[in-house]
């Protein structure tokens, strides 16, 4: 069975003093895969100046807007309609012989295909006397380490908007325990590929509708490579497998590889940005 998602995201930037140039990129479209199709989508801003579309280094479609106007405030709003695909997400088998997964992520050549995913970023760092935070348990496979990695992490933050923002490290979020969707992937991210395992950070869009945590914002989660099995997604803030309800737009190394906005603005004074993302679904008949 199939489901269609409706997408709003709604965007308002206010400031004090007039702005005389501006540049901004938006990684907000959702991706084409095999789970999901995107079928329309439209972007459109309060000034009506063009909105360019291309490609970034991560292969993922990218608007880019640059006002030629002076302005004040200006709002963006975009609109997309995505077709997925209901997900089992154990629908695989995992390799009996777990000490061969172990082998196979050590492996040079394994690594070398892999080094962006295990690479320690600066959200994806553990502090020195955090490292052993949570180790794998080569009794059990790299698969089950990962479930039990899920709910670990979900159980040791606390879902809290607020008091994390997009430049916060593992130091604070250990030490606070406390954060949103972008810190429980980070930490998760960290702890795998401190034990070897290649990680992606994933942005894109959640359906809240049966309970999940989110915050009226993109939702990120992750993606960990299991060896003969490949890319499993993994939501730490909801403890669960990806499934149906998560719509993916683009993923990197970590939060600065795909943040939804980001872009130069030449002006003084204060600002002020609003955010809101809305996720409706229906059965397609």
């Amino acid at each position: 069975m199939s489901l269609e998602y409706t997408v709003t995201y709604s965007a308002k930037n206010t400031y004090e003093n007039s702005v005389f140039k501006a540049f901004w990129q938006f990684c907000i479209i959702p991706e084409d895969n095999g789970t999901q199709q995107l079928v329309h989508w439209n972007f459109e801003n309060s000034l009506n100046v063009f909105n360019g579309l291309s490609i970034n280094g991560l292969g993922f479609k990218v608007i880019r807007v640059h006002p030629e106007v002076s302005f004040k405030t200006i709002s963006f709003k975009a609109k997309f309609k995505v077709i997925k695909q209901e997900i089992n997400p154990f629908n695989f088998e995992v390799d009996q012989d777990i000490a061969k997964g172990y082998k196979s992520i050590l492996e040079i050549a394994f690594k070398t295909e892999h080094e962006p995913f295990l690479r320690k970023t600066r959200f994806t760092k553990l502090p020195l006397k955090n490292t052993s935070l949570f180790s794998f348990d080569k009794t059990k496979s790299i698969f089950d380490n990962l479930i039990e990695l899920n709910t670990w992490t979900f159980e040791y933050i606390d879902f809290k908007a607020g008091v994390t923002d997009v430049d916060t490290t593992l130091d604070t979020i250990i030490l606070k325990k406390n954060g949103v969707c972008q810190d429980f992937s980070h930490l998760f991210c960290a702890i795998a590929r401190e034990n070897h395992v290649p990680t992606r950070y994933v942005s894109g869009y959640l359906h809240q509708g049966n309970g999940y945590f989110g915050d009226s914002q993109m939702h990120a989660w992750v993606e960990a490579f299991v060896p003969d099995v490949g890319w499993i997604g993994f939501d730490p803030t909801n403890n669960l497998l990806v499934n149906e309800n998560h719509l993916k737009v683009a993923h990197g190394k970590d939060y600065s590889d795909c943040p939804p906005i980001k872009g130069v603005v030449y002006s003084n004074g204060w600002n002020e940005t609003e955010h809101s993302v809305e996720v409706q679904a229906s059965q397609q008949q």
